[in-house]
């Protein structure tokens, strides 16, 4: 299968809206969002106004640059997993190859702080997840020809969601995502006491 190649064209866009997006987080993350406008974002990744809002919905989306290639890429996770792969299994492989270098990225910890203290952040990434929960359980119902809205399908996508938020901190968040899964795969067991000594 031959990949199709990417454009010039398609790769200065790209490139554009990279450089936008870099430049918002360098500001938000050194002044604070409220403190910085779209005008401020436009200058200092050298583009107009109009082409930032080309690239981007409005001044939240600027923070979530990668949102719709996430939410993408779950679904092809589920949709696009080898034939004698379980969705779970798929699930698991797509947060191994994904997370934990998101989580270990040298500003992670300052961007969960910027969400964090922003209320219009923390209310944009609340409509993300909730996208996402929609879209990867509409994914996993389709697998199963069964209604969206199933409780099954709907309860999956929001565990699977909630893995990587549970990993993050651990030691070895690779072990974490491990074990989170583990406990999907096989249902939940009660902890055991460590052996006194």
């Amino acid at each position: 299968m031959t990949v199709p190649s990417v454009s010039r064209r398609d790769r200065k866009k790209a490139a554009t809206r990279q450089a936008i997006a870099d430049a918002a987080l360098r500001l938000f993350l050194e002044r604070g969002y409220d403190q910085v406008s779209i005008r401020d974002i436009a200058d200092a990744a050298d583009v107009s106004t109009a082409t930032v809002f080309k690239h981007f919905s409005g001044k939240e989306a600027l923070v979530f640059d990668q949102d719709e290639d996430r939410e993408s890429q779950l679904i092809a996770a589920v949709r696009q997993r080898r034939s004698d792969q379980s969705i779970l299994d798929a699930l698991r492989e797509h947060v191994l190859d994904t997370w934990p270098s998101i989580e270990a990225h040298p500003q992670a910890t300052e961007f969960t702080n910027l969400v964090n203290s922003t209320p219009a952040l923390r209310a944009y990434a609340e409509r993300m997840w909730t996208r996402y929960t929609d879209s990867l359980s509409a994914a996993i119902a389709d697998e199963f020809g069964v209604e969206h809205d199933n409780l099954a399908c709907v309860a999956l996508a929001r565990f699977v969601l909630e893995i990587p938020v549970l990993a993050r901190g651990r030691q070895d968040r690779r072990a974490a995502i491990e074990a989170l899964f583990d406990i999907l795969t096989h249902g939940w067991e009660p902890p055991s006491k460590p052996p006194a000594p």
